[in-house]
């Protein structure tokens, strides 16, 4: 196609958009932030200063129905949802070629700017969050940030939540497989005062049989600030409570017989888990150009999970109660100078201690699994998990089309393994401090045209109960791995109201572990290598018609590394990671009371096993479909169809624990087939 043919494609697709941000920056916004999102305007912004940054605004949000809150992360481009679909355990969003196994856990998550990874790096404190409570999901790519040290491996994703306004909002959604969901949302701010409330309650029966869930969030922020705004002090409270039955995972042949089914070994699998957070805010504008932010927290997380994998009659293994409880004190500080017109620096330091406690019992063979009377005990261990850390950033402007971002990062972490039950102390690895240097240029020619480019090195410890991340005296010590990141990109815009944006970018560890705390497992794949290329198009085709396309290509693979028998992993892809990710989505506004949407998204195959000599799985092509009809300036209602096309879609594990020798076979967690959910939206 000529170029000139091209632009008049492009002109007539996509001739305007609010949405957008503008392409003097890199970042991509999907929909639309609320003005009081804007929070904490003194501390540099990712928007501000990092390259690969999307942000999924609230209108994209708020009226979604999904079973988990993980979910609406996948709306964004080259997110990666693993969806094990397990009760309480139910999947986790990953992206830049990290899977959602449990075993590479690479993708730091806070809430509010809050660190909300347990200390696996399991992502399950985004479950205490509803889409009626988001402001915007905020999803930062790479290697290049500063902020956070542990788990920010090859980025973060940070939920914003309504802080300010006046509203009152509720929502409430009855739809397919029992599903009954209320949300209500209540802001007040006068007077230097701003009060918010939050309670959602969700029950569903589920695709599966045996998968019932009964869950309930509430939450509660209040924030004061003073009559000049220069100190601003807030509370926020949030508890979680569920409960659901485990549907287990099916054989090969189990799934082609049916796919619904809970096999009579799960009947008594079961998951509860109960989630608190506590945070103290107070931000100080010290003076017009010295900004300083604080943060106090405390999260906890206590699960109880009874589960059976396999009917495999032998031993103890497959059958399992896992009891964890954890609880991370922390603390957050970040001074912010603007030095001058062209030159802004920023410090931060934080601290976690985390005192947590993992039991693991062992069961008999039963069908189904008797819970009552242990067989054995594998696990009953406490450890605490010390982190301090801190970085330095600055912005130079030598021009005003150019932004220079250096930075640097450094962690130390200390722990004890204070009882286990073979009664043998141990201490956690001694990593020393482990250096992050980071840089990041973008260089912005024209308001319409945005080139970038970054480098930057993030790590890897190795998180658990025991060992190897709690060491014995005379054990070998592992060394953190480093990851080595670099991009290049450009954001521009083909034709006005339209932003499109590539970037190529690759990332490299040295001595990678595959490491799994709830089963002490461990698999060194040594030298690893990741990369790909992202691209992505959004923009408005007429006044009434919005449209958005992302395709991601990735690749993780092996580059040194050897199995337990010496048969070498170079050139083998990391299991779980499909080739590419695709989104696609079209929202039509026919008039002021009707709207249409329609969102696609597609994901390639993955091996799932190191040795990539089981098969590949788990690659499916999805449509969501929705319509919106406003009854009043106060309500209206909404129809939601997932998985309109009724596609048969599955997540697939290699389990190679639980069989006997040369038994070890693909295990699946059916997708849900196509459902319905109607809502009634009502805003006061």
């Amino acid at each position: 196609m000529k170029r000139s043919s091209l632009s008049m494609l492009l002109a007539s697709v996509l001739p305007l958009s609010a949405t957008c941000a503008h392409a003097a920056d890199p970042v991509m916004v999907i929909g639309e932030v609320r003005i009081n999102a804007q929070r904490d305007a003194g501390v540099l912004s990712s928007t501000s200063i990092l390259s690969s940054v999307d942000i999924l605004g609230a209108d994209k949000v708020e009226d979604k129905n999904v079973a988990n809150s993980w979910e609406l992360i996948g709306q964004l481009p080259g997110i990666q949802l693993t969806e094990t679909r397990m009760g309480a355990e139910s999947g986790k969003a990953t992206f830049r070629a990290f899977n959602g196994e449990g075993y590479i856990n690479g993708i730091k998550v806070l809430i509010d700017g809050i660190p909300s990874n347990v200390n696996s790096g399991n992502q399950r404190f985004i479950d205490m969050v509803f889409p009626l409570d988001v402001d915007y999901i905020e999803v930062v790519r790479g290697t290049n940030d500063p902020r956070y040290g542990l788990h920010n491996i090859g980025g973060n994703i940070n939920f914003g939540t309504r802080q300010g306004g006046n509203y009152t909002d509720g929502r409430f959604t009855v739809g397919s497989f029992a599903t009954r969901e209320l949300q209500l949302a209540v802001g007040r701010e006068a007077g230097g005062v701003a009060q918010n409330y939050f309670f959602a309650k969700q029950d569903s029966a589920g695709y599966r049989d045996h998968s019932d869930s009964d869950k309930y969030s509430a939450g509660a922020k209040w924030f004061v600030s003073s009559a000049d705004k220069a100190l601003k002090a807030g509370l926020v409270l949030r508890t979680y409570r569920h409960k659901a039955e485990e549907p287990g995972f099916l054989t090969a042949g189990e799934m082609a017989a049916d796919r619904r089914q809970s096999p009579a070994k799960n009947a008594n699998d079961v998951s509860e888990r109960d989630m608190r957070h506590a945070s103290v805010h107070l931000d100080w504008q010290l003076t017009p150009d010295a900004y300083l932010s604080n943060r106090f927290y405390f999260n906890s997380y206590d699960d109880d999970r009874r589960v059976t994998f396999t009917s495999n009659p032998a031993g103890t293994a497959p059958r399992q109660r896992r009891i964890w409880n954890e609880e991370q004190l922390g603390f957050m500080s970040t001074l912010t100078w603007r030095a001058g017109d062209r030159v802004t620096i920023e410090g931060g330091a934080n601290t976690e201690r985390q005192d947590n406690r993992y039991r693991r019992h062992r069961y008999r063979f039963a069908v189904p699994s008797d819970f009552g009377t242990p067989a054995a005990t594998q696990n009953d261990d406490r450890y605490s998990l010390d982190n301090v850390g801190a970085y330095v950033q600055a912005v130079f402007k030598p021009f005003d089309a150019l932004k220079i971002i250096p930075g640097y990062r450094i962690d130390r972490f200390s722990g004890e393994h204070v009882a286990n039950a073979n009664g043998v102390p141990a201490g956690l690895q001694d990593y020393g401090w482990i250096r992050q240097p980071k840089l990041s240029m973008v260089y912005s020619p024209r308001q319409d045209l945005s080139l970038y480019a970054n480098w930057g090195r993030t790590f890897q410890i190795l998180t658990g109960s025991g060992a190897p991340a709690y060491l014995v005296p005379g054990q070998a010590a592992f060394a953190p791995s480093i990851n080595t990141g670099k991009e290049l990109g450009i954001k521009f815009k083909p034709v006005p109201g339209a932003s499109m944006r590539l970037a190529a970018w690759q990332q490299d560890a040295t001595g990678e572990v595959a490491n799994m705390p709830a089963t002490g497992t461990a698999v060194g794949l040594g030298q690893t290598r990741r990369k790909g290329a992202d691209f992505q198009l959004s923009g408005r085709a007429t006044e009434k018609l919005d449209l958005s396309f992302s395709h991601s290509l990735q690749k993780a693979e092996v580059v040194s590394a050897f199995t337990a028998d010496g048969v070498s992993l170079a050139g083998k892809e990391v299991f779980s990671t499909p080739r590419y990710i695709t989104n696609v989505s079209a929202d039509y506004h026919a008039s002021d009371a009707w709207r249409f949407g329609l969102q696609g998204r597609a994901q390639g195959s993955y091996f799932i096993d190191s040795p990539n000599a089981a098969g590949k799985f788990g690659g499916f092509v999805l449509f969501d479909a929705s319509l919106r009809h406003r009854l009043s300036q106060r309500t209206s209602v909404d129809v939601q169809l997932r998985n309109l096309a009724g596609r048969r879609y599955d997540y697939a594990w290699y389990d190679n624990f639980f069989w006997p020798a040369g038994d070890a076979q693909p295990m699946f967690s059916a997708g849900a087939g196509r459902a319905v959910y109607l809502s009634l939206n009502v805003k006061l």
